[in-house]
């Protein structure tokens, strides 16, 4: 019984001992329709449907804001961001120093680090161009990438300005690329030189513990792809959509590329991988496709910030199966703080998936799932299937049944008044513990 006791003991240690590692593939704009593991008949996307088979799609996932500044701040620290004031995209200003994740904020980042993981993001930051939110001093070892909300894709395209001499936004798209603090000029289409640093990452610190936050702009636009993609695509007769089809593409063949690092590396049972976009597609932008979810980015409705979203860890999380109860990309934060034990400062919002989703914990993850937009006066509550929405200031509720109506076509808050007054009020109680903005944003709407 005894040696049983240290058998068990040791055994416990040991798991605390190994830490997996993490990585984060975050696509830019990126439909809920347009990848296979969700149903896409148009564009293939057969690496990222490998990733699903090897571990759970999440069917009912929302990220934290339907427009991408906001949303990847609530991602990286675990919070919901208007609890901090960040609820626009910021301007590209390297002198705001309140455009950014504010600094007693603790980055997902920052956490790990302090238990032994060397952290790295490769491509899209955009939050904050100021010196002091530079990747580098939120707990990044390495950058690789552009500060602000986009990028054009080909090396002809990229000047010769760094982020310091970039004063606008459309400036901002076509600087150098930064490799920490120093800029570069690429050499090959973007979205295949960020695949080719993220194995280059993993590939150097494959002997401990590492976070990567893989950080792609595709497909966000401008509308760019290589000859060679397009052409795979020819069955698309509108170019617009068959060059957005490519630019998903040539993503789907970086995961892959690095899919194959990990199992060449024997590290696929040592890496809890997540894939997700940042908010739903623009369709009338990139012309992305959200499916039967209505509306798009800077929606309240689904199609607004319901995502693809799968997670992956073969040997602790089943694999090939679907899960349909709401999560949130708050739960990326929790969840491997959970594992790694590392520490946090302030509390998260977000749950650790993994009890939910290899089925040790049969409830919900989250009793509510939240939206707000400040300057549009836009709310969204959802409980299980009950979802509130108030479309903008001095607009009706409205509500609706996602389970029957996923296509959010038939308001029934005429029908249900105590539904409506019970989650009316939870939105209240939230909605009081948050803050107004903090700085001004890309585009104030009314």
């Amino acid at each position: 019984m005894k040696y049983l006791l240290l058998l068990l003991l040791s055994c416990t240690l040991a798991a605390e001992v190994q830490k997996p590692n993490l990585i984060v593939i975050m696509a830019d704009d990126l439909g809920y329709a347009d990848v296979g593991f969700n149903g896409s008949k148009h564009i293939a996307t057969p690496h990222l449907d490998a990733l699903a088979a090897s571990g759970v799609v999440c069917t009912n996932a929302y990220t934290t804001y339907s427009v991408c500044g906001p949303s990847r701040a609530g991602f990286m620290v675990g919070r919901y961001q208007q609890r901090f004031g960040f609820e626009r995209n910021p301007k590209y200003d390297v002198n705001d120093p309140l455009a950014g994740v504010p600094l007693d904020e603790m980055t997902i980042a920052e956490s790990l680090s302090q238990v032994g993981y060397k952290c790295g993001v490769i491509g899209k930051w955009h939050l904050g161009a100021h010196e002091q939110f530079h990747p580098l001093r939120r707990g990044f070892d390495e950058f690789y990438g552009h500060l602000g909300g986009g990028h054009k894709y080909f090396p002809s395209d990229i000047g010769n300005k760094t982020d310091l001499e970039a004063k606008s936004e459309p400036e901002s798209y076509v600087t150098l690329i930064n490799r920490n603090y120093q800029q570069e000029k690429t050499e090959k289409y973007l979205t295949h030189e960020f695949s080719d640093e993220a194995i280059q990452f993993v590939e150097k610190n494959k002997s401990e513990p590492f976070f990567l936050f893989l950080s792609y702009n595709a497909p966000h636009g401008p509308l760019q792809a290589p000859q060679e993609y397009i052409d795979r695509f020819k069955q698309i007769k509108n170019i617009k959509r068959r060059t957005y089809a490519a630019m998903v593409s040539a993503m789907d063949d970086g995961v892959g590329r690095l899919m194959h690092k990990i199992e060449e590396l024997n590290l696929k049972e040592k890496t809890l991988i997540f894939f997700l976009s940042d908010n739903g597609g623009p369709e009338n932008k990139n012309f992305s496709y959200n499916g039967d979810l209505r509306g798009a980015k800077s929606s309240p409705y689904e199609g607004g910030f319901r995502v693809p979203f799968l997670v992956s860890l073969p040997g602790s999380l089943p694999s090939g199966v679907k899960y349909p109860e709401a999560v949130s990309s708050l739960d990326i934060f929790a969840t491997i703080n959970a594992l790694s034990q590392s520490p946090t400062k302030n509390k998260l919002d977000g749950v650790n998936l993994l009890p939910y989703l290899n089925k040790t914990n049969a409830k919900a993850p989250h009793k509510s799932i939240y939206l707000r937009k400040f300057d549009q006066g836009a709310y969204v509550i959802r409980q299980g299937d009950f979802k509130l929405v108030i479309p903008g200031r001095g607009k009706e509720m409205e509500l609706y049944n996602l389970e029957n109506d996923i296509s959010e076509k038939h308001d029934i808050a005429q029908k249900h008044p105590e539904t409506v007054q019970y989650l009316k009020k939870a939105l209240d109680q939230w909605d009081s513990e948050l803050i107004d903005p903090v700085f001004k944003g890309l585009k104030v709407h009314k």
